[in-house]
């Protein structure tokens, strides 16, 4: 599998296959992967509700019983086989998932400063490793998310670890706000707000040239699937969008409308991978809020 960054490290990609494909995300480097890593793993709104505003996923490395066990936590920059396992409530390697939006665990990586993101699929050994090959192109502080639904659990559940790249490393700061995004001649425009404390519609629009697309392809069971990270925290909110392929009502694109809450005040980014032209790319926005909804 190859990744590719977008941003400071635009790339284009082909579709994702092998795991691993950038998808060039305005002013941030992001990457993807079909077969091996594309793809978040997807909550429902329900799921989403059920960490609550106040309890985002991905700030900690046991939840519920299940921890995320990485083989090292600090890589050399380029391609590294990347391992890890989740270690279940008996301190066991876990193998029974069951499928989020066709995958059994979703890997996301991203720099701290949020200017780098990779989404990407890891293939499970029958020990309960978890590897992949992964191509963090330069030095930095890192954090690693796996979304996972055990099959014992019931429910969905967002890991999160540390990964550092040593080397010389110069932070950049998160990107400024931004609401449109333009990828590989993709223009991509994000309507409505964040609010803190309740749930609210984000719709993205879809262009090409200067024209509605209106034939995404359905990518990992939906029409576009929507990271969102807090800056500062790295607090997590992986969301799908309203209605999915083929049931009748939900059109493909231009728009592709989100049902989404945040845990609090701050800085966000956003990273929304859509597929046309059997090519997954990522765009990257960047919203500030700062009200909570009463």
């Amino acid at each position: 599998m190859s990744t590719n960054t977008h941003g400071d490290h635009q790339a284009a990609h082909a579709d994702h296959t092998a795991h691993h494909h950038g998808h060039p995300a305005a002013a941030a480097p992001a990457g993807h992967g079909e077969g091996d890593h594309t793809a978040h793993a997807h909550h429902t709104p329900a799921e989403h509700h059920a960490h609550g505003p106040s309890a985002p996923g991905g700030l900690q490395i046991t939840q519920d019983g299940y921890t995320l066990d990485l083989a090292e936590t600090i890589v050399g920059p380029g391609d590294v086989d990347f391992r890890f396992r989740i270690l279940g409530p008996d301190g066991r390697p876990v193998t029974d998932y069951t499928p989020i939006h066709d995958r059994n665990l979703h890997l996301i990586v991203v720099q701290r400063e949020l200017t780098g993101f990779w989404h990407v699929h890891p293939e499970l050994a029958a020990d309960g490793t978890w590897s992949v090959r992964l191509n963090l192109p330069e030095a930095g502080s890192y954090r690693v998310f796996t979304d996972i639904s055990p099959t014992p659990l019931g429910r969905t559940i967002t890991l999160g670890a540390d990964l550092a790249v040593p080397g010389a490393y110069d932070p950049r700061p998160t990107p400024s706000e931004a609401r449109t995004a333009v990828v590989d001649g993709y223009e991509v425009v994000l309507e409505g707000n964040l609010v803190p404390g309740g749930g609210e519609l984000l719709t993205l629009t879809v262009r090409k040239d200067g024209r509605p697309v209106t034939d995404l392809q359905p990518y990992l069971a939906a029409f576009g699937h929507l990271v969102v990270l807090r800056a500062g925290d790295l607090a997590y909110i992986h969301v799908h969008p309203n209605g999915e392929p083929g049931d009748g009502v939900t059109a493909p694109g231009p728009d592709v409308t989100f049902h989404t809450a945040v845990p609090g005040p701050g800085t966000y980014r956003l990273f929304l991978d859509f597929k046309h032209g059997d090519t997954v790319r990522t765009a990257a926005f960047t919203l500030v809020t700062t009200a909570h909804q009463h």
